[in-house]
């Protein structure tokens, strides 16, 4: 079990595997007002930044389950690291359908709501981890402006238009579902620079040390194609944000 290995290349130097900064990170985890002995659950946890630092700043404990071996392997060496390692603990799984056996504190899912067919099934799994009164984390696109044609959506990395709405709307659709919005953190254009333009150096370097990888050639039109795409499109149209609910 594994993601794709484009991504295990593209974002292989990632502490974050999304358009947060540390500064981001910290600055949710004191919004959330953790405490000493919360538990935490992350689904898709990459390599572990949140669950780790939360530990070491806020006293938190928890699990991640992310399916990259590699970035699994990351976050249980980023824990001993930051020396939490008795605090946390790394799966490698499918996050899809987990539920933890112990109730949580804040159940999150940031930035992969695949994992529950979509936002509202995300929440849907999440609520079996919480605990009465806990909160659920998404971490999800939306539109900073409508595209203006469904090409440009699509140069944005979306199908289509329609996959994301524009934030009030977004925010909008958390009450339809049955939540109240307690928190958000939104990411800006320079943490999604901090996010998308580290992927163009690490692509540089595995090319300059793996030249006859059969992935080379995707690898380097990639990196031909990608800061241009970027900034024309992704930068000036989508936004992302982390959201903290809690269910009715």
């Amino acid at each position: 079990m594994d993601i794709p290995r484009i991504f295990n290349i593209t974002e292989s130097a990632h502490h974050i595997h999304n358009p947060f900064t540390p500064e981001k990170l910290a600055t949710l985890g004191a919004a959330l007002r953790l405490e000493p002995g919360d538990r935490v659950l992350d689904l898709a946890s990459g390599s572990g930044e949140m669950l780790c630092t939360w530990a070491r700043d806020y006293g938190i404990t928890g699990t991640g389950v992310d399916m990259s071996q590699l970035y699994t392997g990351q976050a249980r060496l980023r824990a001993e690291e930051l020396g939490v390692a008795d605090q946390v603990t790394f799966i490698h799984g499918d996050a899809a359908g987990y539920v933890s056996e112990e109730k949580v504190s804040v159940a999150a899912c940031v930035g992969a709501t695949w994992i529950g067919g979509g936002v509202a099934g995300t929440i849907q799994l999440l609520a079996q981890s919480l605990r009465p009164g806990g909160m659920i984390l998404i971490g999800e696109p939306y539109w900073r402006q409508l595209p203006p044609t469904e090409e440009v959506a699509r140069a944005c990395l979306a199908n289509s238009i329609s996959d994301f709405l524009l934030l009030p709307e977004l925010l909008a659709s958390f009450i339809h579902l049955g939540c109240d919005v307690v928190e958000m953190v939104l990411a800006d254009q320079d943490s999604w620079d901090r996010y998308e333009a580290a992927k163009w150096l690490t692509m540089r370097r595995w090319l300059e040390a793996n030249p006859a990888d059969e992935l080379a050639k995707d690898v380097r039109a990639r990196l031909t194609a990608e800061p241009a795409r970027y900034a024309k499109y992704t930068r000036e149209y989508l936004g992302w944000g982390v959201f903290a609910l809690m269910k009715r």
